[in-house]
Parts: structure tokens; C-alpha cells; sequence
């Protein structure tokens, strides 16, 4: 008798690098993310198919990856970055094997092995990895989920086109790499926002205005669920996902920590059930909401508690250059980059059995006790930055596979996609929830504090800029394609601009630099647009060295070529038919 259900669901998201430099920062993120996380991923699965298993996972891909990931030049650079690290690896192992450290030269021998496989991994499906994640989904082993185009922080665009914006493009662009329309979404951050007189938080103009409530751009095109953290659901303590790796975060919560209040705990709630929120007063359809549960999710996302603070696994932190492979092993939570011990691959992977072990008898023991005390299964939801297996936790795809297998061994307990669960449960219950994302304290301080406020004002600038030119070109409609690929070009700009990642960077001091000169660099390219696209509504005409700036942007962030003036123009545009899965 199955006593309830499990869904893995990872969110796989990085920002637009390409173009944009390559190491430290920028398509070395990529390259990392694909090496580390997606192909090994996609090749966990597989074995497990290969070896009689019927893997469920769900996986959400940002449009902003899927369109890098599909881009050519993205393919060519991650040849280049595959070969790079097995030429490091062979450098590595000649000085080991002249220094005689055996030890060191066996990790140096298993990162030559590591990249060669992936890159004939990655020849073999035809340097196509979305495609592979479609073929994957389409054979029923995972279940793709969308996200805000370019993951902006929804709660604190100013304007309700924005989140228009990002949530039909998302559908948009789902549609044209997987066949299909989605049938969920990962909330960039997981934040959310009701229905409300909404005021921007910095600049000057300080006026209350009403504000669709996020729920609504969901329901309105199509999508039927997405997941919230569990204080948002019922109140109590939060506790954020990232503080536990980014000490700058520990630092800036202590400013904001004093003021944090938990919500009384609502008891009739639980994150085992599924529930429907409506902020909207008109009676709109309401969208399905999934909670992270709390438990299970500490015991991976803690660097310090959770399975990734194991003193045998590889550490993440500790590099030897110039190849940048790791030879280091986390030893403990205290120990610094000195005190490091070397990795032994065979000890770690030893590890694993016992963590997956422990992680799925949790999940089995939460989920029964709650079909006995209930009388009806649940749901468990663990959901996780996709990156966390593989890029930050190297040995992390063995433990999903491992886990899963695990599930799939016990018969009281089965896997779920998130879409098969709610049309299990059909919920009924309507709740409302507040204003939060999964942070720490569950708020925005993240992603809006006094180091990154300054890039809120450049964005709600821009946003009002691109939305006058919008209904300006709505109204008018003419016939002129260069002021339609400035306009086009601008609006690229403006949702680049407005990803979240440039405040989380800022704020974790993990890119401060490359962050800052992003906000920067897509703000001066809208404005310098927005002027050209207004020369030319007032009848100008562009020079040569404006003609040459437009190419160059065109060229450098060429993304989103199904991206639609008309949705900037008005809140009011309409619902596109939804495709048939």
C-alpha cells in the first residue's frame, strides 16, 4: 500500500554569460555547470533506465540557460573549456608523478578520465543537452518546469509588465526547445507577492499603486503550479538556503535579524498537501502551490549539518592552479584552505550509500507518519539549485541516483512528478499567503539591501523607459524594421538588466565586480537604445556609429528571438492558446 509520494525537484539556472568574458567569470560558469551538473545528471538517469529503474524527477531549466545551452557558440566554447581541463590534468599528473605523491596522482588521473568521458559524452548526443533533456522527459523520466525568462525577482519589478514579460516569454520559449507547454514554473528564488497597493521601495517615486498579485500572471497563461518555502505556507521559523555558504550572507542577515518576526504558525496546514491561491478578486482560476519541505531539505543544503559538510567529500573552495582542479577534500566544516587533507575518491564514494540511505529512510519515516496520523498519503517536496550536485557537491549526481533507487526499492513510498500529484489530489483548499521568497527570514534583503538598491533604481527607470517606447510602437505600428530590432534589441537589455542574480552576487560577494559591471553594461546599452529608438520615432535617423553600436549588441546578447513588444505595451494583452501536451 503506497503511504505516500516523493518529488526531487531541482532548478537549473545560470545568467546570460556568453559574450561576456569567460574566467573567472562568465562562460566558465557554463562550462562548469554543464560538465559538473547537467550531463552527469542526464547520464545518472539513464543508467538508472538502463538498469530496469523507471526514474521520476523533476527538473526546472530557466529560458536564459536553455537558450545558452542551445547556442552554438556555447558548444564550440565548452569543447574548448573540456580539452583545457584535460591538458591541466596532464600537467597536474607529470608534476605529481615527478614529485612521487601517489595520492595527488591518482585524483589528477581521475580528472583526465572525468573530462574525456564527458566530452565524449557530449560528441555522442550530439552537443545537443537540451535535446537530451527533452528525449528524457518525453520518455517519462523527468518533467521540465519553467522559470521567469531571465529569473528577475518578481516581487520587486515595478512594473506588472515585467512580470508579463517574464512569464509569457518563459511559456514562449518552453515551447520552442521542448514541443510542449509547461505545467509548472520555479518562481525565481521561489518569491512570490499577493495582490496589492504596491510601492516601489527606492527612488523617488514613493506612491502606492495596485498590483496583480503573481498567482495571476500564472494562471493566465496556462501554468498550474509552483513551490513555495514552508513558512510561507504556514508561518514558524525560517531558515534560508543559502546562508550556510556564503559568510557574506551570515553578515548581512545579522543587520536585518534584530527586525525578523516569525508568522504565528498556521497548525491546519502542512506541506504534505497540495493547496490553490487566488489573490485576485475577480475569481480567476486559481494556481496550485507545492512547499519545500524543511526537514529533508537541511540535510543537504547545510554546509556545516547537512551531507556536503562530510569530511571525505571533495571540496569545493580549495583549487590548484593554473588548471583549477580540486586534489582537496572538505576534512572538516572548521578547517581552512590550509588545513585542507588530500581527496580520496574511493572514501567518498564510500560515503554515499549511507547518505542516500539515511536521506531516504527520512523521507519514508515523515511520509508514513503522516498517512497514519492522517489516514491519506502526502507529499514530500525536496527541492534544490540543480548546481548543488555535482558543481558545489561533486559526488552529489550519485546521491540523487542512489536516492532514487532507494525509493523506488520501497514499496510504500513512490516517486511523483508534481503535475501527476496534482491531478491525484485535485485540491480544493484556498488559502492565501504572504509576500516572501526562500531566503533567509524569508523576505527580500538578499536581494535589496543598501549594496545593491542602486541597481533597483536603474531597473525601474529602464522599465518605465521600455514601456512608454512599447506603447508608443503599439499605437503607431510602422512599418520599420530597424526601429523594431532597436526596440527589440532594448527590451533584451531591460530583462537582462533585471535578472536576480546581479543583487545575489553583490550581496554574497561571490562576483561583486562582474556583477556591478553587468547592471551597468545592460543599463548603458537600454538607455543608449531607448535614445535611438526615440531619434527615430521623432522622424530621425540613425548614424553609421549608432548602426555599428546595434550590431554589436544585437550580436553580443542574442538571445529571445521570439521576445514580443506588444506584451511591454500592455497588461491587458491577450492569453495565448495553450498547446496540447
Amino acid at each position: 500500500m503506497t503511504q505516500g509520494y516523493f518529488a526531487f525537484v531541482l532548478h537549473s539556472h545560470l545568467p546570460y554569460v556568453l559574450s561576456h568574458g569567460r574566467w573567472p567569470h562568465g562562460t566558465d560558469w557554463l562550462s562548469e555547470a554543464a560538465a559538473e551538473t547537467y550531463l552527469p545528471i542526464i547520464k545518472m538517469i539513464n543508467e538508472l533506465v538502463e538498469e530496469g529503474y523507471h526514474p521520476k524527477l523533476t527538473i526546472g531549466l530557466s529560458p536564459v540557460l536553455c537558450e545558452q545551452l542551445a547556442d552554438n557558440s556555447f558548444k564550440d566554447e565548452f569543447v574548448y573549456y573540456l580539452n583545457n581541463k584535460i591538458k591541466a590534468a596532464e600537467f597536474d599528473a607529470e608534476e605529481f608523478y615527478r614529485f612521487n605523491d601517489r595520492t595527488m596522482l591518482a585524483t589528477a588521473h581521475h580528472w583526465e578520465r572525468f573530462y574525456r568521458e564527458t566530452l565524449e559524452q557530449f560528441e555522442i548526443i550530439g552537443q545537443d543537452i537540451l535535446f537530451e533533456f527533452r528525449k528524457l522527459q518525453d520518455n517519462g523520466c523527468l518533467e521540465i518546469i519553467t522559470c521567469g525568462a531571465t529569473h528577475g525577482y518578481y516581487p520587486l519589478l515595478a512594473r506588472d509588465e515585467s512580470l508579463q514579460v517574464q512569464t509569457k516569454l518563459a511559456i514562449r520559449n518552453y515551447r520552442k526547445h521542448f514541443g510542449r507547454d509547461p505545467k509548472g514554473i520555479w518562481l525565481p528564488e521561489c518569491a512570490y507577492r499577493p495582490r496589492y497597493e504596491w510601492k516601489r521601495p527606492v527612488g523617488e517615486d514613493q506612491k502606492a499603486y495596485p498590483r496583480k498579485g503573481v498567482d495571476e500572471f500564472l494562471t493566465e497563461n496556462g501554468i498550474d503550479f509552483f513551490i513555495i518555502d514552508a513558512p510561507l505556507l504556514k508561518g514558524g521559523q525560517s531558515i534560508g538556503v543559502y546562508i550556510d555558504r556564503f559568510e557574506a550572507l551570515k553578515l548581512l542577515w545579522g543587520q536585518y535579524e534584530e527586525k525578523y518576526r516569525p508568522r504565528n504558525e498556521i497548525k491546519d496546514r502542512t506541506p504534505r498537501e497540495v493547496y490553490l491561491v487566488n489573490s485576485a478578486p475577480e475569481g480567476k482560476k486559481p494556481t496550485a502551490i507545492f512547499t519545500r519541505d524543511p526537514e529533508t531539505g537541511l540535510l543537504v543544503w547545510s554546509g556545516e549539518h547537512g551531507y556536503p559538510g562530510d569530511g571525505n567529500y571533495l571540496d569545493f573552495h580549495k583549487k590548484r592552479h593554473p588548471g583549477g582542479h580540486r586534489y582537496w577534500a572538505v576534512t572538516s566544516s572548521k578547517a581552512d584552505l590550509a588545513d585542507k587533507k588530500p581527496y580520496y575518491l574511493e572514501k567518498a564514494l564510500a560515503r554515499i550509500p549511507e547518505n542516500a540511505e539515511h536521506f531516504s529512510d527520512k523521507v519514508a519515516e515523515i511520509l508514513k507518519s503522516y498517512a497514519t496520523a492522517e489516514g491519506q498519503e502526502g507529499i514530500l517536496v525536496a527541492p534544490y539549485d540543480a548546481e548543488l550536485f555535482g558543481h558545489w557537491w561533486y559526488e552529489g549526481p550519485q546521491f540523487l541516483k542512489d536516492v532514487l533507487k532507494n525509493i523506488e526499492n520501497n514499496r510504500e513510498i513512490k516517486t511523483t512528478f508534481l503535475s501527476e500529484h496534482l491531478a491525484r489530489r485535485k485540491p480544493t483548499g484556498l488559502v492565501s499567503i504572504p509576500e516572501g521568497s526562500w531566503g533567509q527570514g524569508n523576505h527580500h534583503y538578499i536581494w535589496l539591501n543598501k549594496h545593491n538598491e542602486w541597481t533597483w533604481k536603474h531597473i525601474y527607470e529602464a522599465e518605465d523607459a521600455m514601456c512608454d517606447l512599447a506603447q508608443k510602437w503599439a499605437e503607431r505600428k510602422p512599418e520599420d524594421d530597424e526601429l523594431e530590432q532597436i526596440l527589440k534589441q532594448a527590451a533584451r537589455e531591460l530583462i537582462l538588466l533585471s535578472a536576480s542574480d546581479w543583487q545575489f552576487l553583490i550581496s554574497t560577494w561571490a562576483a561583486r565586480d562582474y556583477a556591478e559591471l553587468r547592471v551597468s553594461e545592460h543599463y548603458g546599452d537600454f538607455s543608449k537604445l531607448a535614445g535611438m529608438a526615440r531619434k527615430k520615432f521623432d522622424g530621425g535617423q540613425l548614424d553609421q556609429g549608432e548602426r555599428e553600436f546595434l550590431k554589436d549588441c544585437s550580436s553580443r546578447d542574442s538571445l529571445f528571438e521570439e521576445i514580443d513588444l506588444d506584451w511591454f505595451a500592455s497588461v491587458e494583452y491577450p492569453v495565448e492558446p495553450v498547446m496540447q501536451n
